[in-house]
């Protein structure tokens, strides 16, 4: 039986900030990064919050938050009896704020509301049921999975993603094409995370070099403000694949950033998935090969055949890969080849256990992911 639903309230508009007036009388806490907050974001959402009874921040969140943030985040948000969470930031921001309440709840029995205010295009964890969260002293990280760490409400302001650097809208940008694909090409794919999917996936193709070059292009930051959220709702019903498995685990060994970890991988991903050669049977009424080409050919790329339709889908993945100084290798990504060698059997183990790697439409064995690491894994 297939299914679909979508439980986040999304607002989006010139005024959809607005949207935080209506809290009043209850006590709010802000859970965000030091730069943000020392950016002026923070007072941008105080402002709003002037109904409630008080309004705390938590910015101490880092990239890759690790378990024990969760974990000072949580007696924070009990010492100040709130009830109402806002995340303002990236992904990890976001994450943070959703493992914080979601243990919030299971500990004090509140019923805490959640609302995310993404910053960067990417994640899309603002309408999604994950949160990854990393065990420092293991170097994993561990990828929760629950329909309470959706959020209530997710605001959309592009104008809070107009500074990102150039660096980061490519590498976000990219996790919103990686998260669109895999959705696409899910073994438990539909006619409703496809519509969400391709349609995520035209927008990105076409806007995502204009967000690159042109940082304060209002237009094109909204677009991928809503290209994210699309494949977030498509990729939060269906799943990802083997990208997003051994992307968890590269990012965790190496601290590579997540969206940039999935570019790196994703052209090899692809060629992976639609292999001519292997049979994997019928998957979907369509093979895994003929689900990529469909992209192909929905971006009006060269696609006389299949192959020659995965084979433009490749090239113009690496093509804006490397328009966007997006690194190719390892090497060029900063690790070196003793600290790959040393944990090549940690990350094969990891991304054969993460739990996005189970809805890969092909089927993944220890050698395939070392043949996928040995595409990037180049001195």
């Amino acid at each position: 039986m297939n299914k679909f639903k979508i439980k986040t309230e999304v607002k989006f508009s010139d005024n959809a900030i607005d949207a935080l007036l209506d809290y009043k009388n209850v006590n709010a806490a802000i859970v965000t990064d030091e730069f943000m907050n020392k950016s002026g974001k923070v007072k941008m959402i105080t402002d709003k919050l002037s109904g409630c009874n008080r309004v705390d921040v938590f910015d101490e969140v880092k990239p890759d938050p690790p378990i024990s943030l969760i974990i000072k985040g949580l007696e924070f948000l009990e010492k100040c009896d709130t009830q109402i969470v806002v995340a303002l930031g990236g992904g990890s921001s976001i994450d943070a704020a959703k493992a914080m309440v979601f243990m919030a709840k299971k500990v004090t029995g509140k019923d805490l509301k959640l609302v995310a205010i993404p910053t960067t295009s990417g994640t899309g964890s603002e309408v999604t049921q994950f949160a990854v969260i990393t065990d420092e002293e293991k170097g994993i990280k561990y990828p929760l999975v629950d329909e309470d760490l959706l959020p209530d409400l997710a605001i959309l302001i592009p104008e809070l993603v107009t500074s990102v650097p150039p660096s980061v809208t490519a590498d976000t940008g990219f996790d919103v094409i990686t998260h669109a694909m895999e959705a696409y090409v899910s073994t438990l794919a539909n006619d409703a995370s496809d519509a969400l999917a391709e349609k995520s996936l035209k927008i990105c193709f076409e806007y995502l070099p204009v967000a690159y070059k042109e940082g304060d292009n209002l237009i094109a930051r909204e677009k991928m403000h809503s290209a994210s959220c699309l494949a977030g709702m498509a990729f939060n019903e269906v799943g990802l694949g083997i990208n997003h498995g051994i992307a968890h685990a590269l990012g965790a060994k190496f601290h590579i950033p997540h969206g940039r970890a999935n570019a790196m991988l994703l052209p090899h991903v692809v060629e992976f998935n639609a292999d001519l050669h292997h049979n994997f049977g019928k998957y979907n009424k369509a093979e895994a090969m003929q689900r990529i080409a469909e992209i192909s050919r929905m971006l009006r790329l060269p696609h006389d055949t299949k192959r020659i339709a995965v084979e433009s889908l490749v090239e113009e993945i690496k093509y804006m890969m490397k328009m966007m100084k997006i690194p190719a290798t390892l090497k060029e990504a900063g690790v070196t080849k003793e600290d790959y060698e040393a944990s090549k059997a940690d990350i094969i183990k990891s991304a054969l256990n993460d739990s996005c790697t189970k809805t890969n439409p092909r089927e993944v064995t220890e050698a395939s992911v070392e043949r996928i690491l040995s595409k990037i894994a180049i001195w």
